[in-house]
């Protein structure tokens, strides 16, 4: 939408053309002094000449008109209605636009009941030809008439300054939290440097924050608008004016292995533009990059858009996430929760308390986004409010202000999260893998895969340093793990994450065997309908480790084993267990595995990892494995 004049009556023509002039020889001299200076945009000495102006002649109500103006142009709203009032008790008999201009300071001053009657005396008196004005218009009157019901009915809303352990006499922002909730990233600016500061939570108390890294802080540039990886391992940020940007602001990348942050580097096209691009948000999974931009194809000035991550580890085109979330005004700083279906942003397009208000919505398993919902006053006000994130429990909302008795410029506060705008429960899987007979920390490849609808939830690489990952996890869920490393016997288990893992870390210690000869390994996530031997679309996950297994290892050969609980016919049994065997054979002779390192035979219910004597023991018993018969 093209911007709405922002200086409306410096050439309104007023229905009584005699308060254009004044009568008194000095004021009407200042009057024509000021208009000089406004045609060169000096508008300290326009506003100085327009006071004398009206303190020489009191009545010169076009006078006035320019000072309310121009103190609206310069974000001074309690001046600008003061300046309107002056005016409108000179007469009332105006130019539409006088009361669209009044009703925008009011409505930056919180006064929404008064705006929405200068509001619509301006919609119902306008005859010109320009249908922004209009349409501006009628959207700040559905902010006045959500305003007026959101200030009847305020939630608890209770900011609290984290403290001197975070905050700093210099201007501290933009927090970002890992999923562990154990370190916090943030921005601080010192003089006319911003870098970023590193903060982490032990016993319950924050450390004092040190800089992140020499390789991304840098006396040059600024770094900012960050947005740190669930498993904290990946960076993103925004830099500006760089020699390798491709726009003024692009979005660049440090990946952290063991200890150390790597060298930043640019994300390129087609992330990146001769656009604005900034504010990244990282879904949990890693494979989606929200972000801001204006480049052309969105549908206001800034959008948030999407860019996902390809198997080949290039981003997709972006795509503009569309009329549920973008107007045709600006939307600002989103945060995608670790549960990676709530989304918060600032946006000053939906119906809000008439600035940039904080809203949010919801994917569903189509990823198709809810209307947005506003989170409220005293959340938000009649100011900006921009850069919430919340905690990965839910359970606050952490974001950056001013407000008194704060330590410096700007500090990071917290406040609980109203129940209604909380994420959806999370948890989160910490583990280590490590050599099974050394214990040495291995670096290895880490899958997860959401059993329900395929969906991967985490794959990254542990780091050979410290052996650990961390993946969050959706609630509700059956999910296939499958960890391997170079030279190993792959782990692969499946866990049920209930309500009883809410907030609550579920702790993995992943211990690798050595491929060796004559080691069987149970395969628990290959999966059959009972009685059946056609494998289930949710064993593809671990056929294709086992597959990558033989791929690496091309000297490697196994035998592949069927086996049953001992319930039924023995003959039945051994010749199902024996089908299911083939069925992983066939899978790996279609995937150009050459049969002759490949063997299947079917044991039935001869080998028993347990006691048949109840289900959940005989469960064990029904299962897929192979042994390695070569290296």
């Amino acid at each position: 939408m093209k911007k709405i004049a922002l200086l409306l009556f410096l050439f309104c023509i007023i229905k009584n053309a005699d308060a254009q002039t004044s009568t008194v020889k000095k004021a009407q001299s200042s009057y024509d002094k000021a208009q000089v200076q406004l045609a060169s945009s000096n508008y300290d000495h326009a506003v100085t000449l327009l006071q004398e102006a009206v303190k020489t002649d009191p009545t010169f109500q076009f006078a006035f008109f320019q000072l309310a103006d121009i103190s609206r142009r310069l974000k001074l709203y309690e001046q600008a209605k003061q300046n309107y009032n002056s005016a409108l008790a000179l007469g009332s008999n105006l130019e539409p636009r006088f009361y669209y201009g009044y009703a925008e300071a009011e409505i930056h001053t919180g006064d929404y009941v008064n705006a929405l009657k200068h509001l619509k005396l301006f919609i119902n008196t306008y005859t010109g030809n320009d249908p922004d004005f209009i349409d501006k218009a009628k959207k700040y009157a559905k902010d006045c008439e959500f305003a007026i019901v959101a200030l009847k009915n305020p939630i608890k809303y209770e900011p609290v300054n984290m403290g001197a352990e975070i905050n700093s006499v210099h201007r501290d922002y933009f927090p970002s939290v890992t999923a562990d909730g154990n370190q916090l990233i943030f921005s601080r600016k010192i003089d006319d440097n911003e870098d970023f500061y590193v903060s982490s939570l032990k016993d319950k108390l924050w450390s004092s924050p040190t800089p992140l890294s020499n390789q991304i802080n840098t006396s040059k540039y600024n770094e900012g608008a960050q947005s740190i990886s669930a498993d904290g391992r990946y960076l993103f940020f925004t830099g500006c004016n760089r020699p390798d940007g491709l726009g003024r602001c692009d979005i660049y990348v440090s990946h952290k292995i063991g200890k150390e942050w790597g060298e930043p580097f640019n994300l390129g096209a087609p992330i990146n533009s001769t656009y604005w691009e900034s504010q990244p948000a990282i879904s949990p999974d890693g494979s989606t990059l929200y972000f801001v931009s204006n480049r052309p194809g969105g549908l206001g000035g800034y959008d948030i858009w999407k860019s996902m991550l390809k198997a080949d580890g290039f981003w997709t085109t972006p795509e503009n996430l569309g009329p549920n979330i973008n107007t045709p005004y600006d939307e600002h700083t989103p945060f995608i929760h670790p549960d990676g279906k709530t989304l918060y942003f600032s946006s000053d397009g939906w119906p809000g308390m008439g600035n940039k208000d904080i809203f949010m919505s919801r994917s569903d398993e189509k990823g198709n986004w809810s209307k947005p919902e506003n989170l409220g006053y005293p959340i938000n006000t009649f100011n900006e409010e921009t850069g919430l994130i919340v905690t990965p429990d839910g359970n606050y909302g952490l974001f950056s202000s001013n407000l008194k008795g704060g330590y410096g410029d700007m500090d990071i506060y917290q406040f609980k999260m109203p129940e209604s705008k909380k994420p959806l429960p999370i948890t989160y899987v910490k583990g280590i893998v490590t050599d099974k007979e050394t214990n040495a920390f291995l670096e290895a490849k880490v899958h997860v895969v959401n059993l329900k609808n395929r969906k991967i939830e985490y794959s990254d690489y542990t780091s050979a340093e410290t052996g650990d990952f961390l993946a969050v996890m959706p609630i509700g869920g059956n999910y296939a793990f499958n960890v391997s490393a170079n030279g190993y016997i792959f782990y692969s288990e499946n866990y049920a994450l209930d309500t009883a893992y809410i907030n609550n870390p579920f702790i993995l210690s992943v211990r690798l065997d050595k491929l060796i000869i004559g080691k069987n390994m149970v395969m628990r996530n290959v999966f059959f309908d009972t009685n059946s031997y056609n494998l289930l679309p949710a064993s593809v996950t671990e056929l294709n480790t086992l597959k990558e297994l033989l791929q690496d290892h091309t000297n490697l050969a196994i035998e592949i084993q069927g086996h049953t609980d001992n319930v039924g016919n023995d003959i039945i049994n051994e010749k199902l267990s024996l089908q299911r065997a083939k069925a992983v054979y066939d899978y790996l002779i279609e995937n150009r595995i050459a049969p002759e390192r490949l063997n299947f035979k079917g044991y039935g219910a001869k080998n028993p990892i347990a006691p048949n004597d109840t289900e959940v023991q005989r469960k064990q018993n029904r299962r897929t494995s192979f042994v390695v018969t070569k290296i």
